[in-house]
């Protein structure tokens, strides 16, 4: 989902309380990692990866001049092979420690990664979860964001409107506005008629 379609996702969910849900868990997300500078790990289930959200941060990172909201992937199906950003273990949340930043996206809680997330926080690391708000990692988290099944969106959109809301109200007044001048150009962009032909 590119930023127009953030944007216009924004509008139809204005008067919902979506939005100020998804800003609060963004500031305390965005909060938490420039506060502690210890890093931000991303984890999510064997079945769930959150890829693509991961990514979507260090698009948001660069553009916010946060570099500190770049995640580390940490994937369970990592292998030794696998290029370095893709190469981080469930081994890594057990290394964790205070200054860290876990934030977990999980459509379910396996017993797994409970137990991989309880260790994490008894390390000291602030613990942020995304997911279906099942009671056992909500009570270890500092901070929960709640998507529960039939909710008016799905756990992919949530994610475009957090990390977007992460990287937009980063830094001074003038990062905010060139997030909206770069989301005007591009709107311009898509909607300007085809270019005349040679």
């Amino acid at each position: 989902m590119d930023a127009v379609r953030v944007a216009l996702l924004r509008e139809v969910l204005t008067g919902t309380e979506w939005l100020g849900a998804t800003r609060r868990f963004a500031g305390v997300l965005r909060g938490s990692v420039t506060a502690h500078g210890g890093g931000l790990l991303l984890a999510g289930t064997e079945e769930y990866e959150p890829w693509h959200l991961a990514a979507h941060l260090v698009d948001e990172a660069a553009w916010s001049g946060t570099p500190e909201l770049a995640p580390t992937l940490v994937r369970h199906h990592a292998r030794p092979g696998d290029p370095a950003h893709l190469a981080v273990g469930p081994n890594r949340i057990a290394e964790a420690r205070r200054g860290e930043t876990l934030l977990v996206v999980a459509p379910e809680e396996p017993a797994e990664l409970l137990e991989r997330v309880h260790s994490a926080r008894r390390a000291g690391v602030t613990v942020l979860a995304l997911g279906a708000g099942g009671a056992e990692l909500a009570a270890m988290a500092h901070e929960t964001l709640a998507v529960p099944d039939g909710a008016e969106l799905d756990l992919d959109s949530v994610q475009h409107l957090v990390s977007a809301a992460a990287g937009e109200n980063a830094g001074p007044p003038r990062a905010r506005r060139g997030f909206r001048d770069r989301l005007s150009r591009l709107a311009e962009t898509l909607t300007a008629p085809p270019a005349a032909p040679w």
